[in-house]
């Protein structure tokens, strides 16, 4: 008698579940011997414009060169006052802060406020690097702050003629802040300022 005859469905039932499991563990096998290397981590292409300049003059006791892809606006915020200016980077979702104040007898207190508002940074901040900016001949001397990591401010600045005038500017970016892939555009609106530092001078009456 034919075993097959007497047990026909479940030797069916067997059949089946022995290639599923064969299949089970060949596969699992073979999953085991691939080695799957994360891909690192890709970000959208920023296509950046050629550096280019404009002269800005007003009835404010200074003036500078800004880029042609920016735009320059009085600060309407509240609070704010005379002469302070934000120069927006559309396509980057950044603006660039400019505040103004008239030295009375104060330079150290502002320019320490400065360092304050640039070291406020320090928290998230990987470092922060000073450069000083001195130039005798148009009176204008500074210190540009870079501010490394993930920082809500990349880049700040104070300019002064030690005796009347202080300005200082503050670069931010309106979205979450990520070095690697903010750091082309940081780069790029780093040339920007130190352009507007070297092409500032102050008007005096």
């Amino acid at each position: 008698m034919n075993i097959r005859n007497i047990f026909p469905r479940q030797l069916q039932y067997v059949n089946t579940a022995v290639v599923f499991l064969l299949v089970t563990v060949f596969l699992s096998t073979q999953s085991c011997r691939e080695s799957h290397t994360p891909r690192p981590r890709g970000y959208f292409r920023i296509d950046l414009p050629e550096h280019s300049y404009l002269s800005w003059r007003s009835d404010c006791p200074f003036y500078f060169e800004y880029p042609v892809y920016t735009k320059l606006s009085p600060d309407d915020q509240p609070g704010s006052e005379p002469c302070w200016l934000n120069i927006d980077y559309p396509a980057f979702r950044g603006r660039l802060h400019i505040s103004y104040k008239q030295v009375d007898n104060n330079l150290m207190s502002l320019a320490e406020d400065a360092r304050k508002l640039a070291y406020k940074h320090s928290i998230k901040a990987d470092a922060i690097a000073e450069q000083m900016y001195v130039n005798e001949e148009k009176k204008v001397f500074g210190v540009l702050y870079d501010i490394k990591g993930d920082a809500a401010s990349s880049l700040q600045f104070y300019l002064t003629d030690s005796i009347q005038h202080f300005l200082r500017g503050a670069l931010y970016f309106h979205l979450i802040p990520n070095p690697d892939s903010l750091a082309p555009v940081i780069r790029f609106c780093r040339e920007d300022i130190v352009h507007l530092i070297e092409s500032f001078e102050w008007q005096n009456d």
